[in-house]
């Protein structure tokens, strides 16, 4: 079990505080919801934390297959939806400094698409991922 700490502020700004780590974030609510855009949204959260996930999943799957995991990166893209307001879709563009060959390839591509915060969220929230390697 892992515990966090979230308390509201006001101003629709939360403080968030990782007890274990003693790391913390903020958030806010977009610009397009009432905030004021001075900082992540929980919505904005949700497609940082499949991104984080991916790319954590695949480093331990690069390890165990022995090969070159040079700081990939992700841009994330999120779009929303409304009647209720959710989050659309998540667009992916995972980054690789290494040109792997198929076999590596397959099985980190299959890796990320199985990472736990991926299989977490809900079926009707596309989740499209384009994975990009150097030619």
């Amino acid at each position: 079990m892992t515990q966090m700490t979230i308390t509201y502020q006001g101003e629709l700004h939360c403080h968030a505080e990782h007890p274990a780590s003693g790391a913390t974030l903020n958030t806010d609510a977009p610009l397009d919801n009432g905030g004021k855009g001075e900082s992540f949204s929980p919505t904005d959260l949700v497609a940082t934390a499949l991104a984080a996930c991916i790319l954590t999943m695949m480093a331990k799957k690069a390890e165990n297959l022995g090969v070159t995991y040079r700081e990939p990166h992700i841009t994330a893209e999120k779009y929303m939806k409304t009647e209720p307001r959710r989050i659309g879709e998540i667009v992916l563009n995972i980054h690789f400094q290494d040109a792997y060959d198929d076999k590596p390839r397959r099985i980190l591509e299959a890796t990320a698409h199985a990472c736990p915060v991926a299989q977490s969220l809900h079926p009707d929230l596309k989740q499209t991922l384009h994975f990009h390697y150097p030619l």
